[in-house]
C-alpha cells in the first residue's frame, strides 16, 4: 500500500494564493444528457490556463492537472495504469492523475540505469536501479500528491496526482482545457502546477461563462530534495556506474 501527501485542501467558496488571478471571459457551455444512476444532465466547462513568471507569459501549461470535486455523489473514478518514460534523463511526462488503486509504470528509455524513489511522508516507495526495458510498476492506492525522483540524477523529478473524482484533464500546451460530464450542481475547480501554489474556486455547473485562470509561477522547476538515503546528491554524478 502506497500512502501520499495530501493536497492542499480547499477552503469554502473562492480561494487565489500566491498572486493567483482569475478572469472571467464570455463563452458556452455545452449540456449533455446521460442515463441513470448518474446525474440526468451533465455539462462541459471550458477554460484557458495561462502561467506568469516575472511578469512574463511560460510555456508549460501543459504540466498543469485541472480538476473539478462535485459536492454530493457522483460516479467514482476508475483504476487504470499510466506510464511515464524515463528519456534523456527525463520523466515524461512529469505529471499525470490518476484514481486510487491505480499503478503507474516507469519505462527506462535510456542508455544507463535509473532508481525512481519517493521520499512523500505517507507515499515512500523504491523500484531500485534498472536498465533499459518496459521498467517496473507502483501501485497508488491513496488521494494526494506523490513526489518523485531519480537516486541517480537530481535533476529529474514527477509527480502523480492521486485524486478521487474522475473529472481531471491536462491542459493543451497552449492551456486551453475541458472538463466534460460534469454533473449539474456546485461543486470546487482545482487547479495543480508543479511550479505553483495548489488554486481552487468554488463554482456551480452548469456555467455560462468560459474560465480565464491566470497563475504566478513562483516555485522552483525541480523541488530541493536529497536522495532516497536522505544524503546529498553528488554535484557531478558519474553515470558510466549505472550503465
Amino acid at each position: 500500500m502506497v500512502g501520499h501527501e495530501e493536497l492542499p485542501g480547499p477552503g469554502p467558496g473562492a480561494r487565489s494564493r500566491g498572486g493567483w488571478r482569475l478572469a472571467i471571459a464570455m463563452g458556452t457551455v455545452a449540456v449533455a444528457c446521460t442515463a441513470a444512476p448518474h446525474p440526468a444532465h451533465t455539462a462541459t466547462l471550458t477554460g484557458t490556463l495561462t502561467l506568469v513568471e516575472h511578469g512574463a507569459q511560460v510555456a508549460d501549461a501543459a504540466a498543469a492537472i485541472v480538476y473539478f470535486v462535485p459536492e454530493g455523489a457522483a460516479r467514482p473514478p476508475v483504476a487504470a495504469e499510466a506510464e511515464i518514460v524515463m528519456r534523456d534523463r527525463r520523466f515524461s511526462p512529469r505529471t499525470v492523475a490518476v484514481a486510487p488503486g491505480s499503478s503507474v509504470r516507469f519505462p527506462n528509455a535510456d542508455p544507463i540505469r535509473h532508481n525512481v524513489f519517493s521520499v512523500s511522508p505517507t507515499g515512500r516507495f523504491d523500484l531500485g536501479l534498472y536498465g533499459t526495458g518496459r521498467g517496473r510498476v507502483q501501485r497508488f492506492d491513496q488521494p494526494g500528491l506523490v513526489r518523485i525522483f531519480c537516486n541517480v540524477h537530481r535533476s529529474m523529478s514527477a509527480f502523480v496526482l492521486v485524486l478521487d473524482t474522475p473529472f481531471h484533464t491536462a491542459p493543451e500546451s497552449d492551456g486551453r482545457f475541458a472538463l466534460t460530464g460534469l454533473p449539474e450542481g456546485p461543486g470546487t475547480l482545482h487547479v495543480w502546477h508543479p511550479r505553483a501554489e495548489a488554486w481552487s474556486r468554488a463554482l456551480r455547473i452548469p456555467m455560462s461563462d468560459s474560465l480565464r485562470v491566470t497563475i504566478d509561477v513562483t516555485l522552483p522547476a525541480v523541488p530541493p530534495h536529497l536522495d532516497k538515503h536522505g544524503q546529498p546528491y553528488r554535484d557531478t554524478p558519474d553515470d558510466d556506474r549505472y550503465r
